[in-house]
């Protein structure tokens, strides 16, 4: 089972039609942590139908495929594959009950070289689906461990901007719920990594693991509850780089430096094991609060 770049880069998906409805917003609310206090005003606002508010990053999951890269035409020895990075952009908010057409390819294949595994990047469209106006644009990458060395196109190493100097400006500590895992496969996402214990282990992990998109959502709602108020329609973008597995039950502490309506954040899990690096969100000016 070998990747073939061409036929990656030409790999067709269906066009798909989601309807994001108030149950699904709930749902993925719950499954990114929100609600473990039932009294809290401003995490009820994504759980509660009335006047409901959809978090931005539920963007990353409609329409999602799920595991597509499983099929063996794609080459991928699937059961190696983990989430390298992921970047969302925001163009208008999500609203319950809209309907959006979902629009996905294969943009680039990188082959990193016998023994370091590939990288598959692919993005997701979002429009509105009477419309076609757009309404986020996701942009994940697959690092696919076992992949390397098919004689596919290198790139070269991308440069990461400098980091803040300095103590952050904020940090923030959620529990990440044992259940975490089995309520966001809820949401579109049914790799059995995270919920079957030997598909993970013949991954070489020691149980299921979080989503990495579980881990990207917890941390960009505890940025958003820091610096903006729980306020989610002040997103405009969010990226980070997956490092390390987030298992359920695990603590997980985000810091954040500010920069106006940038924000730098990093997430840790235990002994300040780094699981999110080069974490980036910027917010809309009139939303940045102080």
């Amino acid at each position: 089972m070998t990747i073939d770049t061409d036929r990656l880069l030409d790999w067709e998906f269906p066009v798909t039609e989601h309807t994001c409805s108030a149950r699904d917003a709930m749902l993925y609310a719950l499954g990114v942590g929100l609600g473990t206090d039932p009294s809290d005003g401003t995490e009820l606002t994504y759980l509660y139908e009335c006047d409901l508010a959809v978090l931005p990053t539920m963007a990353a999951v409609i329409g999602h495929p799920g595991p597509w890269y499983a099929d063996p035409g794609t080459g991928i020895d699937w059961v190696h594959v983990v989430h390298g990075e992921q970047s969302l952009q925001i163009h208008r908010p999500l609203v319950a009950d809209s309907t959006m057409r979902c629009y996905t390819r294969v943009v680039d294949v990188e082959d990193k070289g016998e023994g370091r595994g590939a990288l598959v990047r692919w993005q997701r469209r979002l429009v509105g689906a009477e419309t076609g106006e757009p309404v986020a644009t996701a942009d994940s990458t697959l690092f696919c461990r076992k992949d390397g060395g098919f004689g596919g196109p290198s790139r070269p190493k991308r440069a990461l901007a400098a980091w803040p100097q300095g103590e952050p400006t904020g940090s923030v500590r959620q529990r990440i719920s044992p259940r975490a895992g089995l309520i966001y496969r809820l949401s579109g996402d049914y790799n059995p990594v995270h919920v079957d214990p030997k598909v993970a282990v013949d991954a070489g992990f020691d149980r299921p693991i979080l989503h990495g998109l579980c881990t990207f959502a917890h941390a960009t709602w505890a940025v958003l509850r820091e610096v903006a108020d729980g306020d989610a329609s002040a997103l405009v973008s969010v990226a980070a780089r997956f490092k390390a597995p987030v298992y359920p039950g695990q603590d997980l502490r985000t810091d954040i430096w500010r920069d106006g309506t940038t924000i730098r954040f990093r997430s840790f899990v235990g002994a300040d094991t780094l699981v999110l690096d080069s974490g980036r969100i910027e917010l809309r000016e009139v939303e940045a609060h102080q």
